[in-house]
């Protein structure tokens, strides 16, 4: 994953900072990121959403609104109406020098803007919100005791989130007057909501609120303990995850610049140089991640190479046992297999004619449910040694390798 610096012009010309966060190789999507209310595109949960995204192959721009973090522009002459045109603004320069962006992501605040601004962002596919409120006119309640102030003189200086802001009655009578019905009536696009139940700044009511108004597809998902404004990693790079796994249905069919794996083939590319995590493609049809644990060098993003391996053999066990039931019509109602992978000296191993040093054990521990006879399960468990992936550990296989020349 790298890293630019990007300055593009605003709704009013002022030059906004942003960052694009780009993946190893040809991005297969891009997003636009907007942040929350007050924060900008530097905040911990902005960081780790794009750069866990473009971990797994999604390029991401997410850029401070006018008048925030290094971006020109005056805070105070800022409003909901003019965040949405920064976000078409910065959609437009991501169209001319990257690729149109698939899913617009929005936390927050941010996530009511994305709603308002996606029908004016051609080629955007699929709209994300984190933590956001129903009616922008919500963020109201974070100036708390200073709103009759603003609302009598016109103007106030609020600190929110221990920083000084100064808020004008425009920006008061901009955010009340928008409203997202129509927006998210009209959305056609598919829609991701996520948010906490426990979120203490916007409650739980608002995604209620924003599913029921938005037509299909629309999908809920729960960030369960994480608060507002996603503050542990974890609960950021979750999200992140969750986006990139529901959003592959509404991305383009080919990855921007870059042909998908042919049939009968698993291609496995570096994600991350500095650390071990692989985007997988199987058949250019599904999408997956490999890593190492932290403890290894690696981030913990999915599934080591070993774990995938006995992912295989359970999975192969699993199906071999069903279609030998379905054909035999014997009465199992469920099976369940667990596979553990070690290392084991080779004296140690039973029947092995291996050489003396250390040799790869799976231990495989098969559950089968059912009204079934001990002959039944006695065969059942011969049937699973004949799963084709357990034959092919037993044996020897070939690996013929070759270089392929450089696109």
């Amino acid at each position: 994953m790298s890293i630019r610096k990007i300055e593009f012009p605003g709704h009013a010309g002022d030059m906004l900072a942003a960052r694009l966060d780009l993946p190893r190789g040809k991005p297969r999507a891009c997003a636009l990121f907007a942040h929350c209310f007050t924060c900008s595109k530097d905040i911990a949960a902005a960081r780790a959403i794009s750069q866990t995204l473009a971990d797994l192959g999604i390029a991401v721009l997410r850029f401070d609104f006018t008048g925030l973090g290094h971006s020109g522009g005056e805070f105070a002459n800022s409003n909901f109406s003019s965040n949405v045109e920064d976000l078409v603004s910065a959609a437009a320069w991501m169209r001319e020098n990257v690729a149109a962006p698939d899913i617009l992501i929005g936390h927050s605040l941010g996530g009511a803007a994305v709603i308002a601004a996606a029908a004016h962002i051609p080629g955007s596919r699929a709209v994300v919100t984190i933590a956001a409120p129903a009616e922008p006119g919500h963020v109201l309640k974070a100036l708390g005791s200073s709103l009759p102030e603003i609302e009598r003189t016109g103007i106030a200086n609020v600190e929110l989130a221990g920083r000084p802001f100064t808020i004008e009655r425009q920006f008061v009578e901009d955010v009340s007057a928008r409203k997202l019905d129509e927006a998210l009536a009209g959305l056609d696009k598919a829609l991701l909501i996520l948010h906490a139940p426990r979120d203490a700044i916007v409650g739980i009511e608002n995604a209620a609120s924003i599913f029921k108004s938005a037509k299909h597809p629309k999908s809920f998902i729960s960030l369960d303990d994480a608060d507002h404004l996603l503050s542990r990693r974890e609960d950021a790079e979750y999200a992140a995850h969750v986006i990139a796994v529901w959003a592959r249905r509404y991305l383009r069919d080919e990855p921007a610049g870059e042909a998908r794996a042919p049939e009968g083939v698993v291609r496995v590319v570096e994600a991350d140089p500095e650390g071990l995590l692989q985007r997988i493609s199987v058949d250019g049809r599904h999408d997956l991640v490999a890593d190492e644990p932290r403890s290894l060098g690696g981030t913990d993003f999915g599934p080591t190479p070993y774990q995938y391996l006995a992912t295989a053999l359970g999975a192969c066990t699993s199906m071999t046992l069903r279609m030998y039931a379905r054909r035999k019509k014997l009465a199992m109602t469920g099976v369940r297999v667990d596979v553990a992978h070690s290392k084991s000296h080779a004296e140690d191993a039973e029947e092995t004619d291996a050489k003396k040093g250390k040799i790869d054990v799976f231990e495989r521990t098969i559950l089968i449910e059912g009204d079934l006879s001990p002959e039944e399960r006695a065969r059942l468990l011969e049937i699973a040694d004949l799963c084709p992936v357990h034959r092919t550990l037993e044996a020897q296989a070939h690996i013929r390798t070759t270089l392929a020349d450089e696109e």
